[in-house]
């Protein structure tokens, strides 16, 4: 048995009551199911009415909240959501459906000096329409232009650098270079970014795990003081096969580590606290910004006079580069050296070899810090 509301009392009379159940007996005489037609033209209606009010900035928002949000590390979901909103910006409030290849192109045409930024606001909408087609927001046969316009050729020409491209070639300080940063530029740093930058050289690992080190992590073993990373906190998080970085400490790495343990007494052994008051640990800006301030060609606060470095063009993750190199300088097998800086090995080898290297880490690492401090002591 179905039931279907007439109306409502005493909205409408008992004339036209009786009216209309008449004419959905007769329907129901006729072999139409009233309540089930009733339902079928409001869902149709429903589905019809999210199609047409499906923006440009729906789908956008629909993948930051329920994609991004639930696949990225907070800062990134959130940089990521920006990212496509001002770039969508323009069309944001016509119906999705109704974006054309032509303005696609047009959009890739106008980003392709940031070839970087193209390729992934490309990348990220193509997803974002594709779920936004599974979860039934955009009608099935919408072309997804994201994924099928090529674009003009899009090759990153490089950070801007006192008004010059500064190209794609991957920077690697030279010996002499070491040696001034070493004696000369490092003593123009704060003692964090001082910090960073000795690790970054001393272990070769990656600046945004640097910065995450807590008093937790570090453990004195049998061979020596270890930092242990979780692989949540890795970049390999995603990675099946990836497991916890581990890192020996030597050298200025562990005198590094032995002081910042001493005064901060636990926690993050490179802490800040935000404007609400939240202790956390350091970003990866609050050292390369410091950094940057320093070089002959930066123009912010001008009002600022202050010596600059000697060592130039650099960033700090061109210190774990150089640091890989001077490895491979040593004679570092290049499979020790990989699992120094944290790659997980590729293809079938990654899957079946799950050495640690332990033992080898400690050893290089070790030639590592002395090759180091001749750098340093050399005149």
């Amino acid at each position: 048995m179905r039931q279907v509301k007439i109306g409502e009392w005493p909205a409408m009379g008992w004339i036209n009551a009786v009216t209309r159940w008449q004419e959905l007996k007769d329907l129901r005489a006729s072999g139409v199911d009233p309540a089930l037609d009733k339902k079928k033209l409001r869902r149709q209606a429903e589905e019809e009415a999210a199609i047409k009010v499906t923006t440009v900035a729906d789908v956008v928002e629909a993948y930051a909240k329920g994609h991004l949000a639930n696949n990225r590390e907070p800062k990134g979901a959130v940089a990521v959501a920006q990212r496509l909103r001002r770039a969508t910006a323009p069309f944001a409030s016509m119906p999705a459906a109704e974006v054309s290849r032509k303005m696609v192109f047009e959009l890739m045409s106008s980003l392709a000096g940031t070839a970087v930024l193209a390729k992934s606001v490309k990348a990220e909408l193509g997803a974002a329409w594709n779920i936004a087609m599974d979860a039934g927001l955009l009608p099935d046969e919408t072309p997804n232009w994201w994924r099928q316009v090529s674009g003009p050729k899009m090759k990153s020409k490089g950070a801007m650098r006192d008004g010059v491209r500064k190209g794609t070639a991957k920077r690697v300080l030279s010996v002499p270079e070491v040696g001034t940063l070493l004696r000369e530029d490092i003593g123009l740093m704060s003692e964090a970014v001082r910090d960073v930058v000795l690790l970054y050289l001393w272990t070769c690992s990656r600046g945004v795990e640097l910065v995450q080190m807590h008093a937790s992590q570090v453990t004195k073993e049998e061979d020596g003081v270890w930092w242990t990373l979780p692989k949540r906190l890795t970049k390999n998080r995603h990675i099946e096969s990836a497991t916890d970085h581990r890192v020996p400490l030597v050298g200025r790495a562990l005198e590094v580590v032995n002081r910042r343990m001493e005064k901060f007494q636990g926690g993050y052994l490179f802490p800040r606290t935000t404007k609400q008051g939240v202790k956390t640990h350091l970003l990866q800006v609050n050292v390369g910004s410091p950094i940057h301030f320093r070089m002959p060609y930066s123009k912010s606060r001008p009002d600022i006079t202050r010596e600059r470095f000697q060592v130039t063009h650099w960033s700090p993750h061109d210190l774990r580069r150089t640091g890989r190199t001077l490895l491979a300088s040593l004679g570092c097998p290049n499979e020790i050296a990989e699992a120094i800086i944290g790659h997980v090995q590729p293809g079938i080898v990654g899957t079946y070899n799950l050495y640690h290297y332990d033992k080898e880490k400690r050893h290089w690492l070790g030639l590592l810090s002395a090759r180091l401090e001749e750098i340093a002591s050399a005149v």
